[in-house]
């Protein structure tokens, strides 16, 4: 049970910054953003990913456009806004920090249980 719920907090923690860094490289459509997520194996569901979207907007980080669609209703795809890219280029640095602190984290904890085994 610990181990499955800090893999949940580790995923809740990462899937944001996921998403605004595939939003990032242009306009995109929700379940094209699902799709992209699924292939990295950050496997998430519409139940997860419309409200995460909504909550963006609503702090002003994405906009949105409707377009056409040749099969259906209109659909909303998704830009950063300036505030958006702002808040992506600090986690960008944050993540900088974080990787490498649990780079090195999990290196010396590698050269440690190589010396116990010599």
């Amino acid at each position: 049970m610990i181990v499955e719920n800090s893999q949940t907090q580790m995923r809740k923690g990462i899937l944001e910054y996921c998403i605004l860094s595939i939003i990032s490289r242009g306009e995109i459509y929700a379940s094209d953003i699902i799709s992209e997520l699924t292939n990295a194996r950050l496997i998430v569901v519409e139940g997860t990913i419309y409200p995460l979207l909504t909550r963006l907007k609503n702090n002003g980080l994405l906009v949105y456009n409707w377009q056409e669609s040749t099969s259906g209703p209109p659909r909303k795809y998704y830009t950063l806004s300036p505030a958006g890219q702002e808040v992506l280029k600090r986690l960008d640095n944050t993540w900088s920090e974080l990787s490498y602190a649990v780079e090195v984290s999990l290196n010396n904890r590698i050269i440690e249980s190589n010396k116990e085994n010599f």
